[in-house]
């Protein structure tokens, strides 16, 4: 069960991601990352991977995000 909340936390950061990349709107992902290392914590927590992998691909793009767009130096 725990897999399961985690993958829909994982697939509501994948689509705000995804609207993050629209420009001036790379903010977003300063909410967008933290939303993902709690899925990531939820989905640690279950039986499964999927929501974990998910939650921490979520993560890593958002990151790269944030290089790109100057918010992380």
């Amino acid at each position: 069960m725990l897999n399961l909340v985690s993958i829909i936390i994982g697939l509501v950061a994948l689509v705000c991601a995804a609207i993050a990349f629209i420009p001036l709107l790379g903010w977003a992902n300063w909410l967008i990352i933290p939303l993902a290392v709690v899925g990531a914590g939820i989905g640690a927590m279950g039986a499964g991977k999927a929501g974990r992998n998910l939650n921490l691909f979520v993560i890593v793009v958002g990151i790269i995000r944030l290089m790109i767009g100057g918010g992380i130096i």
